[in-house]
């Protein structure tokens, strides 16, 4: 009985370990899909803007990794 309660809880945690990988990957996809409407709209403007990109896909990307 003891052993069970410590597997469910187990895969309770790679659940909500999961959830929280898919919140970045829904992070990242918002971060690049605003980059590129912006970019679409105004050309000359996304040059000076891939490094704020960058980040912020890192900081998305580094939200996942530590819910993991």
């Amino acid at each position: 009985m003891e052993g069970s309660i410590v597997q469910m809880g187990a895969y309770i945690g790679a659940g909500l370990a999961c959830m929280g990988m898919g919140g970045a990957a829904v992070g990242v996809g918002n971060v690049a899909g605003n980059f590129l409407s912006g970019a679409l709209r105004n050309p000359s403007a996304a040059a000076g803007q891939t490094a704020t990109l960058f980040i912020g896909i890192a900081f998305a990307e580094a939200l996942g990794i530590f819910s993991f």
